[in-house]
């Protein structure tokens, strides 16, 4: 072979090695291209792995099904529980009192009440109250109805709460007149929410006086530790007088106040 011919068959190698180096880095640049397209990218670099999922769910609390009644500090504390509301008139004036004798209750709302009313929601929270569960509709024969039938007044009025009080959470529940039944205990600590019982009824629903509220929490007491008030369902002239007179002499009698139990039997 000639001069010629050697420069020519060299020359022939090189083109064909660059040409096998061009075609290897187009196919690299094509693998990498599909997978930046797979994993979503726009082209400004791959997506970390962990990019993009969604947060992991907390899972509620376990809390018994059990009804609690018994005040977490134990001792003597009492709990002071206020149904029905959240009412534009007499919700406030409860806050300020609870406020002014410092002490923090448990509020049992109705879910459409506090979605009505998601400023006083927010406002029980904000003062360091806790948030119950008390349904849709406040059936007081719910007990006796199908059991998708107390999910959903449970779980409607749940979100209902706590969508009122910008995510805070719902920590009890209360069934209306105290219809729990084993379903409904269940479907409510399923969802991180203690059923929450009561000690002392004092009746104030049904405006026995002022007077006579004070003297049922005082001859009742001994029954238990949780008290039940309402701030909902009527004109609670009277709950707000009692509560004015009964808190002071709770404190006189030695009592501090506490939440009722959520997570031990």
């Amino acid at each position: 072979m000639g001069l010629k011919g050697k420069y020519t068959a060299q020359i022939a190698v090189v083109a064909s090695a660059v040409a096998l180096s061009l075609a290897a880095w187009g196919a690299a640049a094509l693998t990498d291209t599909e997978a930046t397209a797979q994993a979503g990218d726009s082209g400004k670099g791959r997506t970390p792995a962990s990019q993009g999922k969604e947060p992991a769910q907390v899972p509620p609390v376990k809390v018994p099904e059990s009804i609690a009644h018994a005040a977490e500090a134990g001792g003597t504390a009492v709990n002071i529980t206020i149904d029905d509301g959240p009412d534009p008139q007499w919700t406030p004036k409860m806050l300020d009192i609870l406020k002014e004798n410092d002490v923090k209750a448990v509020f049992c709302m109705v879910g459409p009440r506090a979605q009505e009313y998601p400023e006083l929601v927010k406002r029980v929270v904000a003062e360091g109250h806790r948030l119950c569960d008390h349904t849709v509709t406040h059936d007081t024969t719910m007990d006796k109805k199908s059991v998708a039938y107390q999910k959903q007044q449970i779980m409607d009025a749940k979100k209902m709460i706590e969508d009122a009080a910008g995510g805070a959470r719902v920590e009890y529940y209360r069934a209306p007149g105290g219809a729990f039944t084993p379903d409904s205990r269940r479907i409510a600590a399923a969802a991180g929410m203690r059923p929450l019982g009561w000690n002392v009824d004092t009746k104030d629903f049904e405006k026995p006086g002022t007077a006579a509220i004070v003297h049922t929490v005082k001859n009742e007491l001994s029954n238990g530790p949780t008290i039940l008030f309402h701030d909902g369902g009527g004109d609670r002239t009277q709950t707000v007088a009692a509560l004015e007179q009964v808190l002071p002499w709770l404190k006189e009698q030695g009592h501090a106040f506490s939440f009722p139990v959520r997570v031990t039997p």
